[in-house]
């Protein structure tokens, strides 16, 4: 079993073939069909327990942790394949350890606290394209759970998409096993075939992936209705903040969920169209 000599170089090719032979690396993205025909919208999902609504428009959202560099690009367009610009994305996932920035009781035993930290959280505005894009590490892994990126899309303070991306478990396989900052005592228990989650949300949170110099590149077009107000149900899981405890302690920041199960956001003025 090899291991890299810097946790945020690139894999090799030869690797990653081993990988995944000849049945490639992922589904392929949606592809928008002909004017005549609507697109399905991109499948909600659960917020999770991790959110927080920071508010940092940011494209680089790594902070300088270990793991394989990956740029997550996103297409957002309405079912009839119209872009949307200006409309803000948030995105979050846990570190190569399957920890997440914000929260206490992280860890295999729960024993740490990144409250306070920022890493991996970041937003972005949709560009004239309805492109956004963000600079960060492979995700992790904990208990439970596939491996996995949240995002939500915002217009204006209302959340019309709130998923997550689902990564190829081939992939993952090979970094967790291959990468010294992806190593654990244990491996990991859940597979996309076995995510409940996952599951439920079907092809339209797969995206593709593809290798390029010194990184990976998910690419998933996600189609929305931008005036949606979907509520999203959030079942608590184990390790979730006890009730009361605000998860944003530490932060300076509101509690970012509403009471109805629907997440509160915070309005930022998007950035004005070019010319």
């Amino acid at each position: 079993m090899t291991s890299t000599p810097h946790p945020r170089a690139s894999i090799g090719r030869r690797g990653l073939l081993a990988a995944f032979g000849a049945a490639g690396l992922s589904a392929a993205a949606n592809a928008a069909p002909a004017a005549a025909h609507r697109l399905a919208l991109t499948a909600q999902t659960t917020e999770g327990p991790y959110y927080l609504d920071l508010a940092l428009e940011r494209s680089d959202i790594a902070e300088g942790l270990e793991g394989v560099p990956l740029e997550v690009r996103f297409n957002v367009c309405d079912a009839t394949g119209r872009p949307l610009p200006k409309l803000r994305v948030d995105l979050w996932h846990c570190d190569a350890q399957g920890r997440y920035s914000g929260f206490g009781e992280q860890g295999d035993d729960r024993s740490l606290t990144f409250e306070g930290k920022t890493f991996l959280r970041g937003s972005q505005f949709t560009d004239r394209d309805g492109g956004a894009a963000f600079a960060t590490i492979y995700p992790g892994w904990y208990a439970g759970r596939t491996t996995h990126i949240h995002f939500k899309v915002i217009n204006g303070v209302r959340a019309v998409l709130t998923s997550q991306f689902f990564l190829p478990d081939a992939l993952s396989e090979f970094l967790y096993t291959q990468v010294s900052s992806y190593r654990r005592a244990r491996l990991r228990d859940t597979l996309n075939s076995a995510d409940g989650i996952a599951l439920k949300a079907g092809a339209t949170v797969l995206g593709s992936v593809r290798e390029e110099r010194q990184r990976y590149v998910a690419t998933l077009a996600l189609v929305v209705d931008p005036a949606a107000n979907p509520a999203v149900d959030r079942p608590p899981r184990p390790g979730s903040p006890p009730p009361g405890k605000m998860p944003s302690e530490g932060l300076g920041l509101s509690h970012p969920r509403s009471p109805e199960g629907a997440a509160r956001v915070r309005a930022i003025v998007p950035p004005r169209a070019e010319g």
